[in-house]
């Protein structure tokens, strides 16, 4: 017999005994082989836009639309100090940024960049006090409005607390803050990972300088570790033959590896005064030499949480309703998680409609 048909044969007995199941299998195995090793990585942040002012790393940009703006408020997006900002502006279809646009609000976006080990000494003080206030003054040029709102995710929801809680001078009339925490007394796992007692935190920063992203990530997944690490594969097998699910898949995991270094002093910060200390929710928390009281907050508030979030637990956002003084004030609880709030289907069905639909009655 030829080696020819002899592999022939071999390939013939192979296909004839293995189950179906087995083959399908192995077909979805290799389906996400290729996805990770080579298919290229998605294009991400495509929405029009125009940068209209830096400072630094960051940079403001102004989303453009053909479409005339129906609101005279326009609203500002801040993000968080880790990843990247284009979680709201994933992919045209799944898009907070675009949704909005195309409701006829005039959107902005914070981006901080990408901190460098020149910009270790940053604080938080630097950004609530200097960044955060220069971009609204910004953002109200531009758009020659009045009043602006702003929507703070994650992180950048705390950050804009604190910056509301400083500038009652400014004319801040909506404030979003979306899957943001305040009250760091239970913070579940975290409260373990980061106890003073265990958590040097001053060995971190004077030894590292900036916080690498791999450290937070790691952090962030330890959090239910067999989920976080080996979850996204076992889908990505599971779910090879969706095309949907693969280019969903591709987006989020690439934001979700394309950190960014933690500013080394802002790190100092909240890791003692919000994750040790707990100091924002008590009144305790001082910048650059001004307490910090929340009940200074009097502007229309959306305040969102995540029910399956493990980042900002539910009962850590919802604590702020108690302190801020608005009279206008919501709580709700949406059926998502940290990051399915922003981006994929409940995100567009439930997220993109809860906030425009606020904004939009107090935008006129």
């Amino acid at each position: 017999m030829s080696n020819t048909s002899l592999k022939e044969w071999t390939e013939f007995a192979n296909l004839a005994l293995v189950p179906e199941e087995v083959k399908s299998q192995y077909e979805r195995f290799t389906k996400a082989t290729n996805v990770l090793v080579r298919e290229p990585e998605p294009e991400v942040g495509q929405s029009p836009k125009e940068v209209i002012w830096t400072r630094n790393k960051a940079k403001l940009y102004r989303y453009t639309s053909e479409q005339p703006r129906k609101h005279a408020v326009p609203i500002l997006l801040v993000y968080a100090l880790i990843n990247k900002p284009y979680i709201l502006d994933l992919t045209k279809g799944s898009s907070f940024v675009e949704y909005l646009v195309d409701r006829g609000f005039d959107v902005y976006l914070l981006d901080w960049g990408t901190p460098g080990y020149e910009d270790k000494n940053m604080k938080m003080d630097d950004y609530v006090l200097d960044y955060i206030p220069r971009a609204v003054r910004k953002v109200l040029k531009a758009s020659n409005a009045k009043e602006v709102s702003i929507m703070g995710y994650c992180m950048g929801g705390t950050l804009t607390s604190i910056f509301a809680a400083l500038h009652p001078e400014l004319p801040i009339r909506n404030i979003v803050f979306m899957t943001s925490p305040f009250d760091f007394e239970d913070t579940g796992l975290y409260g373990s990972f980061l106890d003073e007692r265990y958590f040097d935190v001053d060995k971190v920063v004077d030894t590292l300088g900036n916080v690498p992203p791999e450290m937070i990530d790691f952090g962030n997944k330890m959090l239910k570790p067999m989920a976080n690490f080996y979850g996204p594969y076992i889908s990505l097998v599971d779910r090879a033959d969706n095309e949907q699910f693969i280019k969903s898949w591709k987006l989020i995991q690439k934001w979700v590896g394309d950190g960014i270094p933690f500013p080394g002093e802002a790190y100092r910060q909240w890791i003692r005064d919000f994750y040790q200390q707990n100091k924002l929710i008590k009144g305790e928390l001082v910048i650059r030499g001004r307490k910090v009281d929340l009940k200074n907050i009097k502007a229309n508030v959306l305040n969102l949480a995540a029910e399956k979030d493990n980042i900002a637990q539910p009962h850590q956002v919802e604590a702020l309703m108690n302190v801020i003084s608005s009279k206008d004030k919501k709580y709700v609880l949406l059926p998502t998680g940290h990051a399915s709030v922003a981006f994929g289907p409940k995100a567009s069905k439930i997220t993109y409609p809860t906030v425009a639909d606020w904004l939009e009655k107090r935008s006129s």
